[in-house]
């Protein structure tokens, strides 16, 4: 079998929605929509967007806002099966997210190596919530990506590997920009249209699944 390596986003890709919006929505002041449609326009970067976020909520709303996205989050359709997939066939699959490690890990559980899982941090020590950085970008990206997905993608596969990125919106797109396949919903989708970056769409990972299968057949 061909050297296939799996890059997924969690956040409105492994998950139904998108849950930093979803915290958002429940516990931020007004201010943080404008926050929001500045990243998604690309005038502010991820990093600097969802810093910003954060920074709006106190930190002692802590157990609350765990509470509430661990309640209210759900795992899309087929995710489970589709993981057992990738492992039957080893194929290595890694979770690159602009997520926070606070609802990210008890989300997935022990479904996905842990070692295998890459997302942002948070700090609830100080009176408002700092989010922090381990996977920021390397000196081929000046994106201020937070998570920085391409540098990853730079970091974990070889140049013989066929690379594959599942994703759902602007986190996702210089990653898709790199890799050899994009299995796209949503936001992603518009821009990898608006870019003539070839996709195949899905929105349960069933549909995943029969687009990987094919790579597989194809690159074998």
């Amino acid at each position: 079998m061909s050297n296939i390596k799996i890059f997924c986003d969690f956040d409105g890709t492994i998950t139904n929605s998108d849950n930093i919006i979803a915290i958002m929505k429940q516990f931020a002041p007004p201010e943080w929509d404008a926050i929001k449609e500045d990243v998604l326009a690309q005038r502010v970067s991820i990093q600097e967007g969802v810093g910003k976020m954060f920074s709006l909520l106190p930190s002692d709303l802590k157990e609350e806002i765990i509470s509430f996205i661990l309640s209210h989050a759900k795992i899309r359709e087929g995710f489970s099966e589709f993981v057992q997939f990738t492992k039957d066939h080893n194929l290595p699959l890694y979770i690159v997210s602009g997520g926070i490690d606070f609802f990210v890990h008890p989300l997935l559980g022990d479904q996905v190596k842990k070692e295998h899982i890459y997302c942002n941090e948070s700090d609830f020590s100080k009176e408002r919530i700092v989010i922090q950085w381990p996977h920021t970008c390397d000196d081929q990206c000046d994106n201020d990506c937070g998570c920085c997905k391409p540098t990853l993608i730079r970091t974990l596969a070889e140049k013989e590997d066929f690379t594959i990125m599942i994703g759902d919106s602007i986190t996702d797109l210089q990653a898709a920009k790199m890799v050899d396949a994009v299995i796209a919903r949503d936001f992603l989708i518009e821009k990898c249209e608006e870019l003539n970056i070839p996709y195949k769409p899905f929105e349960t990972f069933y549909d995943v699944r029969k687009h990987v299968e094919k790579l597989v057949e194809v690159t074998t």
